[in-house]
């Protein structure tokens, strides 16, 4: 059975760090382009940050640029989200997503979606 499945979600303070990763069963990522998207609560789904099959590729969202910085350890099966200076205005739920490529740092074509992990910045 083919699954993703986010980790290292939890509280945190403003300020602090967070560093979620993707990983799959069933199958192996480096076919794919990976998207990180998020949902607050009472907002919509947004994109966060994608990254190319080869990792060659990457781009953020303009609210995360310069914080955020996503990568992929193919080896190991698993994309990372590296979060720095987290803010109260991050607090959402994070999924990973398999796709075809990166439009910017949407991604594009996807198909697997993981169930989400909470990040919840708060002092």
């Amino acid at each position: 059975q083919w699954q993703l499945v986010e980790s290292g979600g939890g509280l945190v303070q403003p300020g602090g760090s967070l560093r979620l990763s993707c990983s799959a069963s069933g199958f192996t990522l480096d076919d794919y382009a990976i998207g990180w998207v998020r949902q607050a609560p009472g907002k919509e789904r947004e994109g966060v940050s994608c990254i190319s099959s080869s990792g060659g590729s990457t781009n953020a969202a303009d609210s995360v640029k310069g914080r955020f910085t996503i990568s992929r350890d193919n080896a190991k099966n698993t994309v990372y989200l590296q979060m720095n200076s987290l803010n109260p205005e991050d607090t959402a739920i994070y999924y990973c997503a398999t796709g075809s490529g990166c439009s910017g740092y949407v991604l594009s074509g996807s198909t697997y979606w993981g169930q989400g992990t909470q990040v919840t910045v708060s002092s």
